[in-house]
């Protein structure tokens, strides 16, 4: 790989314990997405493929409401920063 080329693959992210954590599968939480998301962009952002600034946001949106949905108290909202290392 040059040194001018992106690392793609960034390693398993947090999104990704978090979603275990609360029993949260992929389509959950392309269910609860109200901006378009595909079950693949769920797939990368868990995998530690790179996504845009505006995906990441939109996983962390669909994230707080669907948690917010199954009635779970967390102390504040997911922000990007929390699910992705990157």
């Amino acid at each position: 790989m040059g040194q001018d080329e992106i690392e793609r693959n960034l390693g398993v992210q947090p999104l990704d314990r978090v979603m275990t954590e609360h029993e949260l599968g992929n389509h959950a939480l392309v269910a609860a997405s109200t901006e378009p998301m595909t079950h693949k962009a769920v797939q990368r952002a868990r995998k530690g493929r790179r996504l845009t600034k505006h995906m990441k946001q939109r996983m962390a949106d669909a994230l707080n409401l669907l948690i917010k949905q199954k009635g779970v108290e967390i102390e504040r909202p997911w922000v990007v920063k929390d699910l992705f290392t990157y």
